[in-house]
């Protein structure tokens, strides 16, 4: 969809992303900390998800959910990373403005999956340590799959609602974006309509699709840390609390940068801060999930030793 004509009879048919430096004799070293970053979040999340496929203890739905989460940081970073590479590389920084959305819907909708799945995974913990006897029925597979599906359907509604949203307003004066890929809080700045309506449905949705899911964690938290500090074994609060830790560390990290993005709407000021929460949330947190996940889980651990020296454990 393109742009309708502005008052001034013009309209933006591309972007200027400045990208994260604008000093050109930084951007070799910028180009090869990022390519570097691309591939260990690509490489550390796929050997997560063939660890999950391969080892037999971890046909769990708890890393059924975690495999899922490495295919979404795959997407996430696949989504921004590339493209801001190939600007690093040639002199051309014009993004097309259907490019623009399209990157827009597709951040949203992973982003948006991410919310519903870190969701899920925190009542896989509770029913798993609050509710075992019922566990293996309330998490089957049915509705280990109905959880992904579900995140799935509600985030394609969010991210194609901003979508149609944005297409609507007019952008025909300064079309510069001071930021490495294209996202709202930007695209609001150089509007030359309204974009009143825009940042309420922002906020709407957000309470929707960030707001509920928090909620829900952390009810499901405080139920997790009442059931284990009734268990005696010092052993057995340990290992229930290092499975929830990891979780709990991804949560802080996704929901924090979410929250200084786009809670800060209009400020032209912010652009160089958020650049950084930027690069926090679609290149270092997909980076450390991995590590966070595999990092106090030996079965985890295990299970990726043997398939990066090709050895399958016996069943």
């Amino acid at each position: 969809m393109q742009p309708e004509p502005g008052a001034n009879g013009t309209a933006v048919t591309e972007f200027i992303l400045l990208g994260l430096v604008e000093t050109p004799e930084l951007r070799p070293a910028v180009f090869v900390l990022f390519l570097l970053a691309y591939l260990v979040t690509v490489g550390g999340n796929f050997s997560i998800l063939a660890a999950i496929l391969v080892e037999p203890k971890l046909h769990k739905p708890m890393y059924f959910f975690l495999g899922n989460l490495s295919v979404l940081d795959v997407g996430c970073i696949t989504v921004t990373v590339p493209s801001m590479l190939a600007h690093l590389l040639s002199h051309k920084h014009t993004v097309p403005y259907a490019a623009c959305l399209t990157q827009l819907f597709f951040f949203h909708q992973l982003a948006g999956v991410d919310c519903f799945l870190l969701t899920a995974m925190a009542y896989d913990r509770f029913l798993a340590i609050c509710r075992p006897l019922t566990y293996s029925t309330r998490m089957s597979q049915t509705v280990q799959r109905t959880l992904v599906a579900v995140s799935w359907a509600c985030a394609f509604s969010n991210a194609l609602t901003h979508t149609v949203a944005i297409s609507t307003l007019n952008f025909c004066g300064p079309n510069v974006i001071n930021h490495f890929y294209c996202d709202l809080p930007q695209l609001f700045q150089l509007s030359c309509s309204s974009t009143q309506l825009n940042e309420l449905l922002l906020f709407g949705l957000g309470i929707l699709m960030a707001g509920a899911p928090v909620i829900l964690i952390v009810t499901s938290y405080i139920h997790v840390a009442a059931a284990v500090l009734r268990i005696r074994s010092a052993e057995g609060r340990k290992k229930a609390f290092s499975t929830c830790g990891s979780h709990l560390t991804v949560v802080g990290i996704f929901y924090g940068t979410g929250v200084f993005s786009y809670m800060r709407l209009g400020s032209v000021e912010a652009s160089d801060k958020d650049k950084g929460i930027g690069t926090l949330n679609t290149v270092i947190s997909p980076m450390l999930n991995p590590v966070i996940y595999s990092l106090r889980n030996p079965d985890v651990q295990g299970a990726l030793q043997r398939v990066l020296i090709g050895k399958r454990a016996l069943v």
